[in-house]
């Protein structure tokens, strides 16, 4: 793999943990909206348990994807600054390889 296909293998990774974050804050909107609606009129104690419990793992992963995500973000840039003149040759000339 050359360093054009190692970094965009990273964007990619990043683009997926970015998804993987929204997903999960996704999630906590969600429950945080039934349990809204529990409170308001329904009062039921196991969603009240169950879902607090929820929100509560999910939160921790929350947490958990954006430390790994902001880890992996910096990761990739610092591979780009290192070795932006190789992806620039290696994009150049796939671009190239294109046209022909």
């Amino acid at each position: 793999m050359d360093k054009a296909q190692k970094f965009e293998l990273m964007n990619k990774i990043v683009r997926e943990l970015e998804d993987l974050q929204n997903s999960q804050n996704a999630l906590i909107t969600k429950i945080g909206q039934i349990e809204v609606d529990n409170m308001n009129g329904l009062n039921d104690s196991y969603l009240e348990t169950n879902l607090g419990d929820m929100h509560s793992k999910i939160a921790e992963n929350v947490d958990a994807v954006t430390e790994i995500f902001a880890h992996f973000e910096r990761q990739r840039d610092e591979y780009a600054e290192k070795n932006a003149s190789a992806i620039a040759a290696a994009e150049a000339a796939a671009a190239a390889e294109a046209v022909k």
